[in-house]
């Protein structure tokens, strides 16, 4: 490619490390940006920094969040005896979109894995049971995947948690095992979180 200018080549450089883009789509992205007005290539810019600059882990769950707490844990009408753990932060998001949950979050950020060298200490789970102890929180909704490291974590949450006076529930049907709530449909999602089961 060094028919490009050195600064088209850059970006295409950049482009390509992002995740699911090849070189041939990095191309297309720069000539995009080349042809686009310069105004919407200084919004994505700007766009870029701004999430590097401004974006951190809310305090409380650890979700995303531009100031000390996310935009569900501030919120006064979330109910917030009932919390809801997930994985990751795309999982909160997917819940979020099913519409079917109204209650607080908690964002392990990851699974436990042995295999891989992640265990209790590598995710949030201190956080979880401090919150637990601290927070008025009456029901526990375990909704980590349905992978087996994922039912592993649920298993091991469960009976760190048999010691607290808060109802254990885990989403039902309506995920596939093996599947992760990230990709599911809102449907199917509302579906796992409405038959919930008690553990």
């Amino acid at each position: 490619m060094t028919y490009y200018p050195v600064s088209i080549l850059n970006l295409i450089k950049n482009f390509s490390r992002l995740p699911s883009i090849g070189e041939k789509s990095a191309e297309r992205l720069a000539m995009h940006i080349l042809r686009a007005p310069l105004k919407e290539a200084q919004a994505l810019s700007r766009s870029i920094l701004e999430l590097k600059e401004k974006i951190r882990l809310c305090s409380r769950c650890f979700a995303f969040a531009d100031t000390e707490l996310c935009s569900i844990c501030s919120d006064p009408a979330r109910e917030g005896s009932v919390l809801c753990v997930v994985e990751q932060p795309a999982d909160m998001v997917a819940l979020e979109k099913s519409g079917s949950y109204r209650g607080l979050y908690h964002i392990l950020e990851g699974v436990l894995s042995p295999m891989n060298g992640i265990g209790p200490d590598q995710l949030r789970i201190r956080e979880l049971l401090k919150r637990i102890e601290g927070e008025d929180v009456r029901e526990l909704v375990l909704a980590t995947g349905t992978s087996v490291e994922g039912e592993m974590t649920a298993s091991y949450l469960t009976e760190r948690c048999k010691k607290y006076s808060v109802m254990l529930t885990r989403i039902a049907s309506g995920v596939p095992v093996g599947g992760e709530l990230k990709y599911l449909d809102p449907v199917t999602l509302k579906r796992a979180m409405d038959t919930r089961q008690l553990l």
